[in-house]
Protein backbone atom coordinates (compact mmCIF):
# COMPACT_ATOMS: atom_id res chain seq x y z
CA UNK A 1 0.00 0.00 0.00
CA UNK A 2 1.68 3.19 -1.17
CA UNK A 3 1.54 6.20 0.56
CA UNK A 4 4.49 8.55 -0.05
CA UNK A 5 5.30 11.53 -2.32
CA UNK A 6 9.00 11.40 -2.67
CA UNK A 7 9.93 9.47 0.18
CA UNK A 8 7.62 11.04 3.03
CA UNK A 9 4.13 9.67 4.37
CA UNK A 10 1.48 11.98 3.97
CA UNK A 11 -1.93 12.69 4.92
CA UNK A 12 -3.60 13.65 2.18
CA UNK A 13 -7.21 13.16 3.32
CA UNK A 14 -9.53 15.92 5.16
CA UNK A 15 -12.82 16.23 6.80
CA UNK A 16 -14.16 17.32 3.27
CA UNK A 17 -13.52 13.54 1.81
CA UNK A 18 -16.24 12.11 4.16
CA UNK A 19 -18.54 10.03 1.70
CA UNK A 20 -15.01 8.33 -0.30
CA UNK A 21 -13.41 6.11 0.08
CA UNK A 22 -9.95 6.00 1.86
CA UNK A 23 -6.72 4.12 2.33
CA UNK A 24 -5.64 4.94 6.30
CA UNK A 25 -2.58 4.31 7.58
CA UNK A 26 -2.77 4.48 11.80
CA UNK A 27 -0.09 3.88 14.85
CA UNK A 28 -1.47 1.38 16.79
CA UNK A 29 -0.19 0.87 20.46
CA UNK A 30 1.60 3.70 23.01
CA UNK A 31 4.11 4.15 21.20
CA UNK A 32 8.06 2.84 20.96
CA UNK A 33 9.02 -0.52 19.74
CA UNK A 34 5.67 -1.95 20.87
CA UNK A 35 4.15 0.09 18.41
CA UNK A 36 2.64 -0.91 15.32
CA UNK A 37 1.15 0.22 11.95
CA UNK A 38 -2.83 -0.68 10.88
CA UNK A 39 -3.77 -0.61 7.60
CA UNK A 40 -8.21 0.43 7.07
CA UNK A 41 -9.45 0.51 3.72
CA UNK A 42 -13.46 2.11 3.40
CA UNK A 43 -15.38 4.82 3.28
CA UNK A 44 -14.90 7.52 5.67
CA UNK A 45 -18.53 8.03 7.44
CA UNK A 46 -17.35 10.89 9.79
CA UNK A 47 -14.49 13.25 11.01
CA UNK A 48 -15.72 15.18 14.03
CA UNK A 49 -13.67 16.49 16.97
CA UNK A 50 -10.15 13.94 16.20
CA UNK A 51 -11.51 11.04 15.99
CA UNK A 52 -12.55 9.21 12.54
CA UNK A 53 -15.00 6.52 11.64
CA UNK A 54 -14.34 4.60 8.57
CA UNK A 55 -16.77 2.05 7.10
CA UNK A 56 -14.70 -1.20 5.71
CA UNK A 57 -15.97 -3.00 2.44
CA UNK A 58 -17.49 -5.83 4.39
CA UNK A 59 -19.57 -3.29 7.23
CA UNK A 60 -17.62 -3.05 10.07
CA UNK A 61 -17.04 0.35 11.52
CA UNK A 62 -13.63 1.41 12.59
CA UNK A 63 -12.91 4.51 14.96
CA UNK A 64 -9.44 6.35 14.67
CA UNK A 65 -8.05 8.88 16.71
CA UNK A 66 -7.19 11.94 14.62
CA UNK A 67 -3.66 11.88 16.12
CA UNK A 68 -2.86 8.73 15.59
CA UNK A 69 -2.77 9.22 11.38
CA UNK A 70 0.23 8.24 9.92
CA UNK A 71 -0.85 8.28 6.33
CA UNK A 72 -3.76 8.60 4.47
CA UNK A 73 -5.28 9.33 0.63
CA UNK A 74 -8.20 8.66 -1.46
CA UNK A 75 -8.79 5.47 -3.30
CA UNK A 76 -10.79 4.37 -6.49
CA UNK A 77 -14.10 2.92 -5.05
CA UNK A 78 -14.11 -0.21 -7.03
CA UNK A 79 -11.87 -2.92 -7.34
CA UNK A 80 -10.49 -4.69 -10.38
CA UNK A 81 -13.05 -7.35 -11.72
CA UNK A 82 -11.82 -10.55 -12.50
CA UNK A 83 -11.47 -12.01 -15.53
CA UNK A 84 -14.47 -14.13 -16.12
CA UNK A 85 -16.47 -12.61 -14.11
CA UNK A 86 -20.04 -10.61 -15.01
CA UNK A 87 -20.18 -6.84 -14.91
CA UNK A 88 -23.15 -5.91 -12.94
CA UNK A 89 -23.63 -2.59 -10.56
CA UNK A 90 -24.46 -2.71 -7.25
CA UNK A 91 -27.98 -1.13 -7.77
CA UNK A 92 -28.96 -3.83 -10.58
CA UNK A 93 -27.84 -7.39 -7.94
CA UNK A 94 -30.01 -5.35 -5.37
CA UNK A 95 -32.63 -4.92 -7.17
CA UNK A 96 -32.46 -8.51 -9.31
CA UNK A 97 -32.24 -9.82 -5.57
CA UNK A 98 -34.87 -8.42 -4.17
CA UNK A 99 -37.30 -9.35 -6.78
CA UNK A 100 -35.92 -13.11 -6.67
CA UNK A 101 -37.00 -13.00 -3.13
CA UNK A 102 -39.99 -11.15 -2.86
CA UNK A 103 -41.85 -10.26 0.39
CA UNK A 104 -45.57 -10.55 0.90
CA UNK A 105 -46.36 -7.18 1.45
CA UNK A 106 -44.48 -4.04 0.04
CA UNK A 107 -45.25 -0.57 0.69
CA UNK A 108 -43.14 2.35 -0.84
CA UNK A 109 -41.78 5.18 0.97
CA UNK A 110 -40.26 7.44 -1.91
CA UNK A 111 -36.87 5.64 -2.76
CA UNK A 112 -37.70 3.11 0.32
CA UNK A 113 -39.62 0.10 -0.38
CA UNK A 114 -40.90 -1.10 3.18
CA UNK A 115 -40.69 -5.07 2.83
CA UNK A 116 -42.74 -7.41 5.49
CA UNK A 117 -43.84 -11.25 5.42
CA UNK A 118 -45.49 -12.15 8.15
CA UNK A 119 -47.87 -15.29 9.07
CA UNK A 120 -51.50 -14.33 8.19
CA UNK A 121 -54.04 -13.96 11.85
CA UNK A 122 -57.16 -15.28 12.38
CA UNK A 123 -59.25 -13.68 9.72
CA UNK A 124 -57.26 -16.07 6.50
CA UNK A 125 -55.13 -15.61 4.18
CA UNK A 126 -54.25 -12.21 3.14
CA UNK A 127 -54.45 -10.44 6.38
CA UNK A 128 -51.11 -10.48 8.49
CA UNK A 129 -51.50 -10.17 12.44
CA UNK A 130 -51.32 -6.68 13.32
CA UNK A 131 -50.12 -4.92 16.75
CA UNK A 132 -48.78 -8.33 18.07
CA UNK A 133 -47.10 -7.02 21.12
CA UNK A 134 -43.80 -8.52 20.48
CA UNK A 135 -41.83 -8.04 17.71
CA UNK A 136 -41.09 -11.14 15.99
CA UNK A 137 -38.13 -11.82 13.11
CA UNK A 138 -40.66 -13.20 9.81
CA UNK A 139 -39.61 -15.28 7.51
CA UNK A 140 -35.97 -13.97 6.68
CA UNK A 141 -34.67 -10.71 6.82
CA UNK A 142 -34.25 -10.39 2.90
CA UNK A 143 -38.15 -10.10 3.38
CA UNK A 144 -38.76 -8.27 6.75
CA UNK A 145 -36.62 -4.86 6.17
CA UNK A 146 -36.33 -2.37 4.54
CA UNK A 147 -34.63 -1.72 1.06
CA UNK A 148 -33.42 1.80 0.66
CA UNK A 149 -32.88 2.41 -3.17
CA UNK A 150 -32.90 6.44 -3.03
CA UNK A 151 -34.46 9.21 -0.79
CA UNK A 152 -37.44 8.59 1.14
CA UNK A 153 -38.84 11.82 0.17
CA UNK A 154 -38.66 13.39 3.52
CA UNK A 155 -35.82 14.04 6.28
CA UNK A 156 -34.15 10.85 7.28
CA UNK A 157 -35.34 10.89 10.93
CA UNK A 158 -39.06 11.02 9.98
CA UNK A 159 -38.57 8.47 7.52
CA UNK A 160 -37.31 6.22 10.00
CA UNK A 161 -40.32 6.63 12.30
CA UNK A 162 -42.63 5.91 9.67
CA UNK A 163 -41.16 3.15 8.84
CA UNK A 164 -40.40 1.84 12.30
CA UNK A 165 -44.14 2.32 12.80
CA UNK A 166 -45.41 0.46 10.06
CA UNK A 167 -43.03 -2.90 11.24
CA UNK A 168 -44.75 -2.18 14.77
CA UNK A 169 -47.63 -2.37 13.68
CA UNK A 170 -47.32 -5.71 11.94
CA UNK A 171 -45.61 -7.03 15.38
CA UNK A 172 -42.26 -7.03 13.20
CA UNK A 173 -38.90 -5.97 14.20
CA UNK A 174 -37.89 -2.90 12.13
CA UNK A 175 -35.00 -3.35 9.85
CA UNK A 176 -32.63 -1.72 7.45
CA UNK A 177 -30.51 -3.48 4.91
CA UNK A 178 -27.90 -1.29 3.73
CA UNK A 179 -25.32 -2.40 1.12
CA UNK A 180 -21.58 -2.14 1.52
CA UNK A 181 -18.21 -2.04 -0.24
CA UNK A 182 -19.01 -0.78 -4.15
CA UNK A 183 -19.81 2.25 -5.78
CA UNK A 184 -22.60 4.29 -4.40
CA UNK A 185 -23.57 2.01 -1.06
CA UNK A 186 -24.70 2.59 1.93
CA UNK A 187 -21.86 3.24 4.28
CA UNK A 188 -23.40 6.92 5.04
CA UNK A 189 -26.77 5.33 6.16
CA UNK A 190 -24.90 2.57 8.26
CA UNK A 191 -23.23 5.14 10.08
CA UNK A 192 -25.86 7.15 10.85
CA UNK A 193 -28.37 4.24 12.05
CA UNK A 194 -25.54 3.02 14.26
CA UNK A 195 -25.32 6.67 15.63
CA UNK A 196 -29.24 6.15 16.26
CA UNK A 197 -28.60 2.86 17.99
CA UNK A 198 -29.58 0.58 15.32
CA UNK A 199 -27.35 -2.13 15.84
CA UNK A 200 -25.69 -4.29 13.28
CA UNK A 201 -26.22 -8.11 12.19
CA UNK A 202 -26.20 -10.70 9.96
CA UNK A 203 -23.31 -9.63 7.85
CA UNK A 204 -23.46 -11.67 4.23
CA UNK A 205 -21.81 -10.81 0.82
CA UNK A 206 -23.32 -11.01 -2.82
CA UNK A 207 -21.22 -12.88 -4.71
CA UNK A 208 -21.55 -13.80 -8.72
CA UNK A 209 -20.37 -16.01 -11.20
CA UNK A 210 -20.34 -16.70 -14.82
CA UNK A 211 -23.51 -19.55 -14.76
CA UNK A 212 -22.01 -21.56 -18.22
CA UNK A 213 -19.14 -22.76 -15.92
CA UNK A 214 -21.61 -24.48 -13.13
CA UNK A 215 -23.66 -26.58 -15.46
CA UNK A 216 -20.20 -28.24 -17.31
CA UNK A 217 -21.06 -31.91 -15.99
CA UNK A 218 -22.67 -34.53 -17.34
CA UNK A 219 -26.47 -34.55 -15.96
CA UNK A 220 -26.98 -36.37 -12.80
CA UNK A 221 -30.39 -38.01 -12.55
CA UNK A 222 -30.46 -37.94 -8.96
CA UNK A 223 -31.12 -33.87 -9.09
CA UNK A 224 -35.29 -33.56 -9.83
CA UNK A 225 -36.39 -30.64 -10.47
CA UNK A 226 -39.93 -28.75 -10.81
CA UNK A 227 -41.67 -25.67 -10.25
CA UNK A 228 -43.14 -26.07 -6.58
CA UNK A 229 -41.50 -27.13 -3.58
CA UNK A 230 -42.62 -30.41 -2.46
CA UNK A 231 -42.89 -32.02 0.72
CA UNK A 232 -39.16 -34.00 0.35
CA UNK A 233 -38.25 -30.45 -0.55
CA UNK A 234 -39.35 -28.48 2.75
CA UNK A 235 -38.42 -31.59 4.95
CA UNK A 236 -34.59 -30.02 4.88
CA UNK A 237 -35.41 -26.64 4.54
CA UNK A 238 -36.56 -26.55 7.90
CA UNK A 239 -36.31 -22.53 8.70
CA UNK A 240 -39.87 -22.44 6.93
CA UNK A 241 -41.19 -24.85 9.11
CA UNK A 242 -43.04 -22.30 11.89
CA UNK A 243 -43.62 -20.20 8.56
CA UNK A 244 -45.18 -21.92 6.40
CA UNK A 245 -47.54 -19.98 4.68
CA UNK A 246 -44.68 -16.80 4.37
CA UNK A 247 -42.14 -18.71 3.46
CA UNK A 248 -43.98 -20.38 0.74
CA UNK A 249 -45.01 -17.05 -0.67
CA UNK A 250 -41.72 -15.86 -0.56
CA UNK A 251 -39.23 -18.79 -2.06
CA UNK A 252 -42.33 -19.38 -5.11
CA UNK A 253 -42.23 -15.71 -5.81
CA UNK A 254 -39.57 -14.54 -8.49
CA UNK A 255 -40.00 -14.24 -12.30
CA UNK A 256 -39.19 -17.86 -12.81
CA UNK A 257 -38.59 -20.12 -10.21
CA UNK A 258 -37.42 -23.83 -10.13
CA UNK A 259 -36.57 -25.84 -7.41
CA UNK A 260 -34.08 -29.09 -7.21
CA UNK A 261 -34.62 -32.14 -5.05
CA UNK A 262 -32.36 -35.29 -4.67
CA UNK A 263 -34.16 -38.24 -2.82
CA UNK A 264 -33.11 -39.57 0.16
CA UNK A 265 -32.63 -42.37 -1.00
CA UNK A 266 -30.77 -41.46 -4.00
CA UNK A 267 -27.68 -40.96 -2.93
CA UNK A 268 -24.14 -42.31 -4.26
CA UNK A 269 -23.92 -45.72 -5.70
CA UNK A 270 -23.91 -48.57 -3.47
CA UNK A 271 -24.19 -45.93 -0.69
CA UNK A 272 -25.05 -47.95 2.48
CA UNK A 273 -27.24 -45.46 5.08
CA UNK A 274 -25.42 -44.33 8.54
CA UNK A 275 -25.40 -47.57 11.13
CA UNK A 276 -26.63 -50.01 8.19
CA UNK A 277 -30.17 -49.13 8.45
CA UNK A 278 -32.79 -48.06 5.99
CA UNK A 279 -31.75 -44.28 3.75
CA UNK A 280 -32.18 -41.45 5.40
CA UNK A 281 -36.10 -40.36 5.17
CA UNK A 282 -36.96 -36.81 3.51
CA UNK A 283 -34.60 -35.14 0.83
CA UNK A 284 -30.74 -35.81 0.58
CA UNK A 285 -30.00 -32.45 -0.80
CA UNK A 286 -32.30 -29.54 -2.17
CA UNK A 287 -31.57 -25.96 -4.27
CA UNK A 288 -33.45 -22.80 -5.04
CA UNK A 289 -32.56 -20.99 -8.79
CA UNK A 290 -34.46 -17.85 -9.67
CA UNK A 291 -34.28 -17.02 -13.52
CA UNK A 292 -34.79 -12.67 -14.12
CA UNK A 293 -33.33 -12.19 -17.16
CA UNK A 294 -29.36 -12.39 -17.44
CA UNK A 295 -29.63 -13.29 -13.90
CA UNK A 296 -29.69 -16.67 -11.75
CA UNK A 297 -30.15 -16.29 -8.47
CA UNK A 298 -29.20 -19.42 -6.45
CA UNK A 299 -30.93 -19.79 -2.58
CA UNK A 300 -31.24 -22.63 0.20
CA UNK A 301 -29.06 -25.05 -0.86
CA UNK A 302 -28.49 -27.61 1.97
CA UNK A 303 -27.35 -31.12 1.97
CA UNK A 304 -28.71 -33.41 4.73
CA UNK A 305 -25.78 -34.24 7.37
CA UNK A 306 -25.87 -37.63 6.19
CA UNK A 307 -25.70 -37.04 2.70
CA UNK A 308 -22.13 -35.07 2.35
CA UNK A 309 -19.09 -34.73 0.82
CA UNK A 310 -20.78 -36.85 -2.03
CA UNK A 311 -21.21 -33.56 -4.06
CA UNK A 312 -24.96 -33.19 -4.00
CA UNK A 313 -24.79 -29.18 -3.22
CA UNK A 314 -22.58 -29.33 -7.01
CA UNK A 315 -24.78 -31.45 -8.46
CA UNK A 316 -28.31 -29.32 -7.57
CA UNK A 317 -26.70 -25.96 -8.44
CA UNK A 318 -25.34 -27.98 -11.91
CA UNK A 319 -28.82 -29.03 -12.56
CA UNK A 320 -30.36 -25.66 -11.58
CA UNK A 321 -28.02 -23.83 -13.93
CA UNK A 322 -28.97 -26.18 -17.13
CA UNK A 323 -32.32 -25.32 -16.40
CA UNK A 324 -31.55 -21.38 -15.91
CA UNK A 325 -29.49 -21.56 -19.25
CA UNK A 326 -32.03 -22.91 -21.18
CA UNK A 327 -33.74 -19.79 -20.43
CA UNK A 328 -31.32 -17.67 -21.27
CA UNK A 329 -29.67 -16.30 -18.22
CA UNK A 330 -25.72 -15.37 -18.71
CA UNK A 331 -24.68 -14.79 -15.32
CA UNK A 332 -25.27 -16.15 -11.48
CA UNK A 333 -25.34 -14.83 -8.16
CA UNK A 334 -26.08 -16.34 -5.00
CA UNK A 335 -25.56 -14.66 -1.30
CA UNK A 336 -23.76 -16.12 1.86
CA UNK A 337 -23.01 -15.15 5.46
CA UNK A 338 -19.66 -13.88 5.90
CA UNK A 339 -18.65 -16.13 8.46
CA UNK A 340 -19.61 -19.41 6.68
CA UNK A 341 -16.09 -20.20 5.83
CA UNK A 342 -17.42 -23.67 4.35
CA UNK A 343 -20.23 -22.51 1.98
CA UNK A 344 -17.70 -19.96 0.83
CA UNK A 345 -14.80 -22.57 0.00
CA UNK A 346 -17.34 -24.40 -1.96
CA UNK A 347 -18.45 -21.50 -3.77
CA UNK A 348 -14.68 -20.55 -4.30
CA UNK A 349 -14.47 -23.40 -6.71
CA UNK A 350 -17.03 -22.93 -8.41
CA UNK A 351 -15.78 -19.52 -9.71
CA UNK A 352 -17.65 -17.30 -7.38
CA UNK A 353 -16.41 -14.11 -6.46
CA UNK A 354 -17.55 -11.06 -4.18
CA UNK A 355 -19.15 -8.49 -5.52
CA UNK A 356 -20.17 -6.36 -2.58
CA UNK A 357 -21.67 -6.72 1.09
CA UNK A 358 -24.63 -5.84 3.01
CA UNK A 359 -25.63 -6.47 6.48
CA UNK A 360 -29.09 -5.24 8.52
CA UNK A 361 -29.38 -2.75 10.93
CA UNK A 362 -31.88 -3.52 13.64
CA UNK A 363 -34.30 -0.71 15.45
CA UNK A 364 -33.36 -0.15 19.38
CA UNK A 365 -35.90 -1.94 21.80
CA UNK A 366 -38.10 0.93 23.28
Amino acid sequence: MEFTTGGRLEVRITASDVGKRVSVRSLTGAGGRHATFTDTVGVLTSWDHGVLHITRRGGQRVTLDESALVAAKVVPGTPARRRGIPSASVRELVEVASRGWPAVETERLGGWTLRASAEPGPAGEGRFERGAGSRREGFTARANSVLPLGDPGLPRAEALTLAGRWYEERGLVPRVQVTTGGEHTDELLAAELEERGWSGERYALLRIAALAPLADREPDGRVLLGRAPGADWFSLYRRAAEMPHSATRVLTGGPSVWFATVPGDAGAPGEVAPGGGAPEAGAAAIGRCVIDGRWAGFAAVEVAPGHRRQGLATAVMAELARAALAEGASAAYLQVERDNDAARALYDGMGFADHHAYHYRRAPEH
